[in-house]
């Protein structure tokens, strides 16, 4: 028999923990029981409509049926000698319902057999997370583009889940990033790379750690001159956890876009990089000569010069020999990075060293080889 006590009981419990109207629950029941019955009793063709009281109880189940002539379908049709006296009340081509509640409740099985059960269960699962797919797109319509903090709620097996005004929302691991701390109760910024929907298809809400829009969006928290567009921000690059390179200017004279950004004492900088878990971030002022932001895209390194190169749209940056592995950066991602921000391509050449310097770096090397040999001589 149904047990309508238990189905009362799981719709208050869902409702609570998930956070979804019950009337929601309760036309997920009624869709659910609609796939049982036809998977046990009737065909997918079969017209069934449910319909159950959540206060009272009360479940009713019918199947609707067109009057015909002659029946070829008997679970879609009817005949008018098969409605007896009742026959006389329709005509035709009428639509008309069957209550078949009492034959569905006298079966044995859970809700209309295992398999049955089986079914419904299914289609509650999938109607449940469909529910909560609707219910975060509307909470985040409207923000795509903005970043917003929350607090980690749980952490299992690679799958992140914040707490956003109680309702709980995954962080896709593709849009993870190593080098963030996810443990619960942390806070961290999130940016909310897209919401849409596309018609006849579910909503789609993606949050992200790793987008390179990640920057300047908390940027913008703590920087008013952003929303003022006092300072704007004219590109992005990042390699997630690793760097962060920013373009930036103004459209006032008096304003240094660049040391706005950075704060005093590099406060404001400094909070944007704990928020990416200590990711390095370089921003460059921008400006019309092309050479100029070239070397400064290459920071920390020093630049001595910028040409242009054969090829057209590339440049080449002339670096102090014992500087080039800061131009480069660990596996090429300082200058891959300047170069995507610029829009061109970027090659590194060392300057020669003069007869001076090559003498220098000689007596550095031999001063360094006289000390290892004291310490070997006293450890003796």
């Amino acid at each position: 028999m149904l047990d309508i006590q238990k189905i009362q009981a799981a719709i208050n419990m869902i409702a609570a923990e998930k956070k979804l109207p019950k009337q929601k629950l309760v036309e997920i029941i009624e869709s659910a029981l609609k796939t049982a019955y036809k998977k046990d009793y009737g065909n997918k063709d079969e017209e069934v409509n449910v319909h159950f009281d959540l206060e009272s109880g009360a479940l009713e189940i019918s199947v609707e049926k067109t009057i015909v002539e002659t029946v070829e379908d008997p679970a879609l049709e009817v005949s008018l000698e098969d409605l007896w006296e009742d026959g006389e009340w329709f005509s035709l081509w009428d639509v008309i319902e069957f209550d078949v509640t009492e034959e569905v409740l006298a079966q044995d099985g859970d809700i209309f057999g295992r398999i049955a059960s089986q079914a419904a269960r299914q289609v509650i699962i999938q109607k449940v997370a469909d529910s909560e797919k609707e219910k975060i797109y509307d909470l985040f319509a409207g923000k795509e583009g903005e970043v917003v903090n929350m607090r980690v709620d749980l952490v299992e097996w690679g799958k992140v889940v914040f707490d956003y005004n109680g309702n709980q929302v995954s962080l896709p691991k593709s849009e993870q990033v190593s080098r963030d701390n996810y443990v619960a109760d942390n806070r961290l910024y999130l940016y909310i790379a897209e919401v849409s929907r596309e018609e006849g298809m579910l909503p789609k809400v993606i949050l992200s750690r790793k987008r390179a829009e990640l920057v300047p969006a908390i940027f913008a928290e703590y920087v008013p001159e952003i929303a003022e567009e006092v300072v704007t921000i004219d590109g992005v690059v990042r390699h997630p956890g690793v760097k962060t390179k920013l373009l930036v200017s103004s459209s006032y004279e008096e304003i240094d876009p660049a040391g706005t950004l950075i704060g005093q004492k590099w406060m404001r900088v400094k909070a944007v990089m704990e928020e990416l878990s200590g990711e390095k971030i370089d921003i460059i002022p921008n400006s019309d000569d092309v050479r100029d932001v070239i070397a400064r895209s290459l920071t920390p390194a020093e630049v001595v010069k910028v040409e242009q190169g054969e090829e057209e749209n590339s440049y080449i940056a002339y670096i102090p020999f014992w500087d080039r592995a800061r131009a480069v950066g660990r596996g090429g991602i300082n200058v891959h990075l300047a170069s995507e921000l610029i829009g061109c391509s970027i090659s590194i050449e060392e300057l020669e060293q003069t007869e001076e310097q090559k003498a220098e770096e000689a007596n550095l090397l031999a001063e360094k080889e006289a000390e290892r040999q004291s310490r070997s001589q006293e450890s003796e």
